[in-house]
């Protein structure tokens, strides 16, 4: 199958079978990274752009590693904030593609920013977080990790619990998840859940325990900070006190279900300790998954555009 794509931005808009193929080849990759050489020669020569408007150092090590292993030439961009960010991403993304780069990863506060600069360049975009909106590739990791464990997706049941309005690569997952064939289900405060989510068949539960009763993957997301929420959120110690993941929580679910996190947590607000230090928590499949998803991102796009 050959990945007939200039950019990935969104997986809303990939099929079922387009995002499996990235899960097979990330495995092809994983063993690149498991070698003391780790070095592939499939983008030596090309040149790889990380135009990050946010600040991300994990994200941002996850591209690069996967760039320097199959040989490209990185160059690492930070943008200060603007007034003006979408004329100033154009010019930028236009000043960059006539320098002849081949791929630009995109992190920017404004959703859309991504497709915006990908039509208005030549080179391959990937949309590393654009605003709100989407996180494509941190869901692959995802998708991946769960794959490993699971086998699959048909018939399980995903549990996603916290800030799902605020969290792009939640709605990532979800485009992913309901199209390889899982039962996908949310949880948080009334204020935190966009009210369109049953339109797409997400099942909305505001007590924890009803979307994590019988759970095979329960998704924990990361919390802003407190003061950021204002009238949303009365307090952390609200939010913990009928949202964190502990013990009790935890055994609604299937006896073998996994914890995902997006990383960093707030230990005993999003998740209790006790359970972080556990095998039942994939943080560290989620990092490595990280490079060979994107590893893969690279090498379908070189051969979908040619470069």
């Amino acid at each position: 199958m050959i990945f007939q794509r200039k950019d990935f931005i969104s997986l809303m808009d990939i099929s079922a079978e387009e995002i499996l193929h990235i899960l097979e080849t990330a495995e092809t990759m994983k063993h690149v990274i498991g070698k003391k050489n780790k070095k592939s020669p499939y983008l030596e020569g090309k040149s790889v752009i990380v135009l990050f408007y946010e600040k991300s150092v994990r994200a941002k090590l996850s591209y690069e590693l996967a760039a320097q292993y199959l040989s490209a030439n990185i160059v690492d961009i930070v943008v200060s904030e603007t007034n003006n960010r979408y004329e100033n991403l154009h010019e930028m993304g236009r000043t960059i593609d006539q320098m002849g780069a081949d791929f630009i990863i995109c992190r920017h506060p404004m959703s859309g920013s991504a497709k915006f600069i990908a039509e208005n360049v030549t080179a391959s975009v990937i949309n590393a977080g654009d605003g709100i909106n989407e996180n494509p590739s941190q869901a692959l990791l995802d998708l991946m990790t769960i794959k490993n464990t699971k086998g699959g997706f048909k018939g399980l049941k995903v549990a996603i619990i916290g800030d799902v309005e605020s969290s792009r690569v939640t709605r990532s997952n979800i485009w992913g998840l309901l199209k390889l064939g899982a039962d996908v289900c949310v949880s948080g405060p009334p204020t935190m859940i966009p009210p369109e989510l049953e339109k797409f068949g997400v099942r909305v539960y505001y007590n924890p325990k009803e979307a994590v009763k019988d759970a095979d993957v329960i998704m924990t997301l990361r919390l802003q900070d407190e003061v950021s929420y204002g009238s949303k959120l009365a307090s952390f110690n609200e939010y913990k006190n009928f949202f964190k993941l502990d013990e009790t929580l935890l055994s609604y679910a299937s006896k073998d279900a996994i914890v995902m996190h997006p990383g960093m947590p707030h230990k005993s607000i999003e998740i209790s300790t006790s359970i972080l230090e556990t095998t039942r928590v994939l943080m560290d499949d989620q990092i490595t998954n990280g490079v060979a998803v994107r590893m893969a991102l690279f090498y379908l796009l070189s051969l979908g555009m040619g470069v």
